[in-house]
Parts: structure tokens; sequence; C-alpha cells
């Protein structure tokens, strides 16, 4: 946008030409100051950049329509693939929706969780659903799809090879930038929360659970969780990570909807923010669309996925299971009690 350029030792991430990716690694720690200074000044910040990313895609329809033709559309499908390609596409790039699950997680700072955390939920992922179908449609109208693989912006290359339009790439660019800056925003918040939540029950040391009583946000969770992610954007090419993030949200996803329905027969009595209609069906048809989801992952990524997962249950059986306030019987719900 202004001329500029770094050195691909710092600019890239290993295996990608790079040495350490240093960009990354200082907006990851950006986003850690801006989620340690309060909830207020966070959603502040995410409504702005939400705004400014609605307006970019909303300017990237308009004008990428004016290079549209349906020719581009044949074939439909990857000639040999067909729709099992687009399986395995949208497997991989699930992670574009792991935001609508970082907002359960801020059911306690939200007045009502009951009427607003549902309306959050449903109504962003229509709002967003919608603009992703609109935006892929112009965009593989306007370039055929061939053209667009491999592409490090695809939605700037549209309008620059596509439309003839580069003002309009220029602007994408920034838009795309304010992008990946609130997703990273919302889930540091959101993992922070989880911490949070799991701290207060003993499955990690309470000193975790901390709360700054000037800020009112865990401070100690969020800056131990800036260093490691701004440490891991910094030396891990995010190809590697975006397959590892997509399964474990899969399977997190099936733990969730499996766990409403024990959770919903055998602790009847704990205190909820809001409920799950449709019990069980709702669970069901969730847990069986994430199982099919993540058939389609590459074998290497479900290997790293069985390495982590055993990482985490030796976490749980050698310190979070003894601890584990609610299993002792201390409290009847942990997520209900004011930290202290």
């Amino acid at each position: 946008l202004f001329g500029l350029s770094l050195p691909e030792s710092i600019a890239n991430p290993p295996g990608e030409g790079g040495t350490v990716n240093v960009p990354a690694a200082f907006l990851v720690l950006a986003v850690t100051a801006v989620l340690m200074i309060g909830v207020r000044e966070t959603a502040r910040t995410n409504t702005i950049m939400v705004a400014i990313k609605l307006i970019v895609l909303a300017l990237f329809i308009v004008l990428g329509i004016t290079a549209f033709t349906a020719d581009n559309f044949e074939p439909f499908f990857v000639e040999g693939e067909g729709f099992a390609g687009t399986v395995t596409a949208a497997s991989l790039i699930f992670f574009a929706y792991i935001g609508f699950d970082a907002v359960s997680t801020s059911g306690e700072e939200v007045k009502e969780p009951a009427r607003d955390l549902p309306r959050a939920i449903i109504g962003s992922l229509a709002i967003a659903t919608t603009l992703y179908i609109i935006v892929a449609t112009v965009a593989t109208g306007a370039l055929p799809f061939d053209q667009l693989e491999g592409a490090e912006a695809p939605l700037a290359t549209v309008l620059d090879e596509g439309a003839g339009i580069s003002w309009g790439a220029d602007v994408i660019s920034f838009g795309a930038l304010v992008a990946i800056t609130s997703v990273v925003l919302t889930l540091l918040y959101g993992q922070s929360r989880i911490l949070f939540a799991m701290s207060r029950d003993g499955l990690l040391p309470r000193r975790v659970s901390h709360v700054n009583p000037r800020t009112r946000t865990p401070v100690f969770i969020i800056g131990v969780l800036g260093i490691v992610f701004a440490a891991l954007a910094a030396v891990v090419p995010l190809t590697e990570i975006v397959e590892l993030v997509n399964i474990g949200t899969l399977f997190a996803f099936v733990v969730v909807n499996i766990g409403v329905i024990i959770l919903r027969r055998t602790r009847p009595d704990l205190e909820r923010g809001y409920r799950v209609p449709f019990v069980p069906v709702f669970p069901l048809i969730g847990t069986a669309l994430c199982i099919y989801l993540m058939v389609d992952l590459p074998g290497t990524t479900w290997v790293r996925f069985l390495v982590w997962m055993a990482l985490g249950l030796l976490i749980y059986f050698a310190y979070g299971m003894r601890h584990s306030r609610l299993r002792q019987g201390e409290v009847r719900n942990p997520d209900a009690e004011l930290d202290r």
C-alpha cells in the first residue's frame, strides 16, 4: 500500500522463505495489549474493525460484479473431485467460523445472556454466511477459480486482474489486514475466557483466574496466551496451524454437542445462562456434520491432533482431575461464582 517491503527473512515464517515472521508476532502482541486494557475497550475496537470489514466487503461486491460472467462457473466442480473436493475445502476453511464459538465464552460479561447470546450467535452467523456466499460467487464470477489458486490475496487479485481496478485492490488489502486483526482479537479473547473458567474450577492453577481489579480482565491469562500465540505466529507456517486448528475446533464442537445432551439429563440443576432448543435433535445434527468434515482432513493432521489430545489428557489426569472443585463436590457450578 505504501511502497514499503520487509526482507523475507523477517516477513515470512520458516518453510515459506523466512526465519521469523516479525509482523505476525507484532500483530498478536498488539492485540494482547488491547485485550488487557478492558472488555469495553476491546468491544469498541472490535466494533470499529467489523464496520471497516463490512464496508470493504460491500465495496468488493460492487466493484467485482462489474466483471462478473457466468462462464467462469463452468465446470462448477473441479474435474475428478466433484462434491468431495468441496467438502475437503470446507473442512480446511472451517477455521473461519471459530469466531462464532468465541461469542459463547462471553456469557459472564453480557447483561442478559439468555436473550443476547443466542441473538448474537445466530445473527452474526447468518450475516457472515450470506456474505461468504456472495463474496465467493462474485470472486469466482469475476476471475476463474484456477487463476486464484495460490494467490496470496485472492480478493485483491480479483479486482486487480479480473476487474482491472487497482485502487480497489489496495483498499481490499487494507481491509484484509483489519479483518485478520479482528479475528486474532476474537480468538484470543475466547481462549482466555475458556482458560479462566477452567482455572476457577481447579482444572488449572487458581492463579490463572486472577482478575485485575482496575481493568476487570484476566491479565495473567491474556499475557501468557499472547506470548505463546506470538511465538507460534512467528515460527510456524500458517497452513500447518490452520489444519491443526480446524480438527481441534471440530472435535471441540463434537464434545460440546454431546455434552449438551448428557448434561441436560445428568445435571438439570446446573445454572445456565441460556438453553439450547430442540435437544437432542440439534446436538445430534451438529455432531454428525462435524464428524463428516473431520473425516476429510489429511492424515498428518489427525496424527498431530492425537498427539495434542494426548498432551491435554495427560495434564487433566496428572493435575486437573485431582483439583477440580466441581468433581470434588465443593461447588455445584464454578461458573456461577464470582472470582474471589
